[in-house]
């Protein structure tokens, strides 16, 4: 049996050169995350200065979403569909153990209005920073380190 797989690798990567094609490769999930995690914060970006921030508000036809509901929008323009309201977000994936574990494309969980309670939702862009729909600015890119959300962050997760 194992000669018949050896050979068969061996013509198959014999066969993908002559025909113009590159032999596929495994991707580990790591690299495939990283993958998405590029694609939702670009896709994230493309709606700087578009979007318009309404409290529980959802109207992707208007462009016009609260913080969950524009996380819930971008991951599903890359296939993952994530319930509505930040705290039901914070239930979904695999939580980041701390800050220094974040990934691209991880959703990260704030507390705005009461102490310790998820309310806000954005998404790590890397290096220090994210990006997410407020209600002052529209969809804008913050430090998590400094300044306002710095003493916010509650949680992360990973898709």
């Amino acid at each position: 049996m194992k000669k018949l797989v050896i050979a068969s690798s061996v013509a198959l990567s014999l066969l993908f050169p002559a025909i113009g094609l590159t032999m596929p490769t495994a991707v580990s999930a790591q690299e495939s995350y990283a993958t998405n995690g590029h694609k939702f914060v670009n896709t994230a970006k493309s709606y700087i200065g578009k979007v318009t921030y309404r409290f529980g508000t959802r109207d992707p036809q208007h462009l016009t979403f609260d913080c969950s509901a524009f996380t819930q929008f971008v991951f599903s323009q890359n296939g993952i569909n994530l319930p509505w309201g930040s705290n039901a977000q914070a239930q979904f994936g695999s939580r980041v153990p701390n800050k220094a574990q974040l990934s691209i494309g991880d959703l990260i969980m704030f507390s705005v209005n009461k102490p310790g309670h998820i309310d806000h939702v954005g998404i790590y862009i890397g290096n220090g920073e994210f990006i997410s729909n407020t209600k002052s600015s529209g969809v804008v890119i913050s430090s998590l380190n400094t300044g306002y959300w710095s003493t916010r962050y509650i949680t992360a997760r990973h898709y």
